[in-house]
């Protein structure tokens, strides 16, 4: 009866002229790094929408339409001290009448003018609290363990408005935004606003003081936060490598102390197609390998020591399944009560039948 009820009307608000969704991850609040049951966030990619499900009564509560933007594709909520922010990246670049540059969206020779925003939604209010417009575009995203980094891989530094154009780059690079820097930047009226929207908006791109951009390679797919809250890992799609970034490092990176690709401390070569990659609290990290149809489990300590010279094999264990696997998740691992007993692989892509 959704979108009949006076109720369900009420909730869908401005979303009830939609007739589809595009349901991606999903994802549950948090205090202090565990789960705390209140909460599941849910986002609408063809939409641009992300909803919240009360878990006591199992019910949508609230559902937001995020302005400015297009595609809300990578989703993850802050972990520490609690969920305050739901953070949504917003995939495609698209025209903005800014800058002085006029756009309709007809000029896709030239990229001038388009861009898109990552962007922190209030988990409370279902408020959209600020857009950080980024250099080329976002894909997935995940958040620290101190509630100050969210990290960001991109696909498409280049803006390219072709296949092949998102390709020519050896490297693209992953985004980190300082939570604690954008909302100065908001208190001290360091934003402006789009079109009719009253949602505070902060230039993040590159040179900008809330963000820094860290080189990795070719067209980096998943963003995963390693439960020991010491890594973020960025997985190389077009590359059949995984990058590790250390996270303790960030504070000098945003010192300008040291240069991005300093927080870089492996890049272990798995396989074919590298998508996501999930932890056992033990060590162990496990990514999903679209092309070649497999997950490897691997040492990350390992990796580092194989990154710096040693003579080591960080690969513990590669498995087969019959289809071309996506995302995966093993129990309580997107929290630091990871207990490594099942691991979940989903599958992206039927093969054959």
């Amino acid at each position: 009866g959704w979108g009949l009820t006076n109720e369900s009307r009420r909730i869908l608000g401005d979303s009830a002229r939609f007739l589809n969704g595009d349901c991606h991850h999903p994802h549950i609040s948090m205090t202090d790094g565990s789960y705390d049951g209140k909460y599941l966030f849910i986002n609408d990619k063809a939409n641009t929408r992300v909803a919240r499900i009360r878990l006591d009564i199992m019910k949508t509560d609230r559902i937001t339409t995020i302005p400015n933007v297009q595609a809300i594709h990578g989703l993850r909520l802050q972990k520490v001290p609690h969920t305050q922010y739901v953070f949504a990246n917003a995939e495609f670049p698209i025209p903005h009448h800014d800058d002085g540059v006029v756009n309709d969206g007809r000029g896709m020779e030239n990229p001038e003018g388009y861009y898109t925003m990552f962007n922190g939604i209030d988990a409370e209010s279902m408020e959209v609290a600020w857009q950080v417009i980024v250099d080329g575009n976002l894909d997935n995203t995940d958040a620290d363990y101190t509630g100050r980094f969210v990290a960001s891989t991109c696909y498409n530094s280049e803006k390219g408005m072709t296949l092949a154009d998102t390709m020519r780059a050896e490297r693209d690079w992953v985004v980190v935004f300082d939570v604690e820097a954008i909302e100065a930047a908001v208190e001290a009226g360091e934003f402006k606003t789009l079109g009719d929207s009253e949602v505070p908006v902060v230039d993040g791109r590159q040179g900008s003081k809330v963000t820094r951009y860290i080189p990795v390679p070719k067209n980096p797919h998943g963003l995963n936060t390693s439960p020991d809250g010491k890594y973020f890992i960025a997985n190389g799609k077009l590359s059949p490598t995984c990058s590790i970034i250390t996270i303790d490092k960030l504070p000098a990176l945003f010192d300008d102390a040291i240069e991005p690709r300093d927080t870089v401390v492996g890049e272990p070569e798995l396989g074919l197609g590298p998508l996501h990659t999930t932890f056992d609290g033990r060590g162990n990290a496990y990514t999903t390998l679209f092309i070649d149809s497999q997950v490897a489990k691997w040492n990350i300590e390992d990796a580092i020591r194989a990154y710096n010279g040693e003579e080591v094999n960080y690969l513990r264990q590669k498995l087969d399944v019959h289809y071309q696997p996506g995302h995966n998740h093993a129990s309580l691992t997107e929290t630091k009560d990871a207990d490594g007993k099942w691991l979940v692989v989903l599958s992206k892509f039927a093969k054959d039948r």
